[in-house]
């Protein structure tokens, strides 16, 4: 069956920086903490890296539903900006590229071979020859 493989790629990698980007944030989220700041806005840069792994595993699972997945790639990739600093901005242009791919992924045809059967006339008998006589 074939899948948008280079589209889940893509996501996949970007959802990796995605989540780098995220830890980052939380750590930072953690260092505020320590100050008396407490906030969980911090742990939302690891859910989308998260979902943005998972959209990637998804479109190589379920491929008829790569325009769904495609956009929820998109909307993580623009969600990451602030959550996650873009996922190193790396990561926000590769979840974006990745999941404008599978959005637009078409279906290749299938190869398939068709043969439609001729009548073929019955053979001409040979000549008889004339009785001699």
């Amino acid at each position: 069956m074939p899948r948008p493989v280079g589209a889940a790629v893509l996501t996949i990698i970007g959802g990796i920086f995605i989540l780098i980007g995220g830890l980052i944030f939380a750590i930072l989220g953690a260092l505020f903490a320590v100050f008396g700041l407490k906030s969980g806005v911090f742990l939302l840069g690891l859910l989308v890296g998260l979902l943005t792994i998972v959209m990637g595993l998804l479109m190589l699972a379920v491929p008829s539903g790569h325009l769904v997945w495609g956009i929820v790639a998109i909307v993580l990739a623009v969600a990451s900006i602030p959550v996650a600093f873009g996922g190193l901005i790396l990561g926000f242009l590769l979840t974006l590229v990745g999941g404008i791919l599978a959005a637009l992924w078409k279906k290749p045809p299938e190869l398939t071979v068709t043969v439609q059967a001729q009548p073929v006339p019955p053979p001409v008998p040979p000549p008889v020859p004339p009785p001699s006589g």
